[in-house]
């Protein structure tokens, strides 16, 4: 036997030899190893099933959503993160870029949070990171504007008739 005969399955350089072929490498056609594809193998890590929390995690972050999703949470757990009571009084009512503004009952408690603002922001800010609040806006309750109607002047409104 020669050297590439060596090379050659013993099974394949017998059956050459019963055939009457002399064994030789090139008469011998390897198969291709296929690469070991290890995305698509059955029982792999990458394979199992996901939860639909999962899931849904994955989209909301491929979809850029994950922002406004955090400033919808700020809302709603408004409670655990101003307290029961000062939520009682007070609600988100708007996000403009990086600013919470927060509605209260009274101007006093409006005052009263600004006093707070330190503790309420880093409050956010520790839950929330992903809702990019950097600041806190309090504003007093509604009030009705002199300033509309069919009938509206201009001037100073009502304290013009009163001197």
């Amino acid at each position: 036997m020669s050297d590439s005969a060596d090379e050659i399955p013993e099974t394949v350089a017998t059956y050459l030899r019963l055939r009457g072929l002399a064994p030789s490498a090139r008469s011998f056609k390897r198969r291709k190893r296929r690469a070991v594809d290890e995305e698509n193998t059955p029982f792999s890590a990458g394979r199992d099933p996901k939860g639909i929390s999962d899931v849904l995690g994955d989209l909301t972050r491929q979809a850029g959503w994950e922002p406004q999703l955090a400033r919808e949470d700020v809302v709603r757990a408004w409670a655990e993160v101003a307290g029961a009571e000062t939520a009682e009084r007070t609600r988100p009512v708007a996000f403009s870029d990086s600013t919470l503004t927060i509605q209260a009952d009274s101007t006093a408690w409006a005052k009263q949070l600004q006093l707070m603002r330190a503790h309420i922001l880093s409050e956010i800010v520790r839950r929330f990171p992903e809702a990019g609040v950097e600041t806190i806006r309090f504003i007093g309750p509604d009030v009705p504007s002199w300033k509309w109607g069919h009938r509206t002047i201009p001037g100073r409104g009502p304290r013009d008739t009163y001197g």
